[in-house]
């Protein structure tokens, strides 16, 4: 596919729908996701509430990086701002497949363990739609942040649930701080990106 120079921008408030389907969109592979819903349907009726509940804030708060036509988001926190922890385990509990339901709380369990305290960005989502991937969009929405970051003179945080996306994040100065594996579960690998 041909890279293109996206424009990112902040997604507004008003446009949390289309922030969460593009998320919903890009991780329809993902391996911690569809763990927690195997089934097409499951997916479908679970995603789109644990993403808002997990990043939603950062659009409330004007965080959120979003390109072209929603082909691309970050759902980034600045220090202070936290997911919505009762509402992510309770779209969990109401949506996700029953036997996997104790190993994936778990798994969010030990990545709130690893979670950093030192104040710091937080990106809870990152994803771009799978007719837009390949292109060069996920490379921007990252440079986007991190320059935002280092202006702030702040490190960065996130948990890849994929393994393809960790050179993505190595190429944006991320490195790995260790691993989170529970039961069948799929591995997610804490990474820290310091401030510059």
């Amino acid at each position: 596919m041909t890279t293109i120079d996206p424009q990112i921008r902040s997604a507004r408030p008003s446009e949390t729908s289309e922030t969460v389907a593009c998320i919903v969109a890009a991780f329809i592979a993902d391996p911690l996701c569809r763990f927690a819903w195997p089934s097409p349907h499951q997916y479908l009726e679970g995603m789109p509430r644990a993403a808002e509940a997990f990043g939603g804030a950062s659009v409330a708060e004007g965080t959120t990086d979003v390109a072209d036509a929603f082909h691309g988001a970050g759902l980034w926190m600045a220090p202070g701002v936290h997911p919505d922890g009762e509402a992510l385990e309770q779209a969990f509990r109401e949506t996700a497949q029953a036997e996997h339901l104790d190993a994936l709380l778990e798994t969010f369990e030990q990545m709130d363990r690893w979670h950093p305290e030192e104040d710091h960005w937080y990106l809870p989502l990152i994803g771009v739609e799978p007719n837009a991937q390949g292109r060069g969009i996920g490379a921007a929405l990252m440079r986007h942040a991190t320059e935002r970051a280092d202006a702030d003179g702040l490190p960065c945080y996130l948990e890849s649930s994929n393994p393809r996306n960790i050179s993505l994040y190595e190429r944006h100065g991320f490195e790995r701080m260790g691993e989170i594996r529970v039961g069948a579960g799929p591995l997610v690998t804490p990474m820290w990106r310091p401030a510059r």
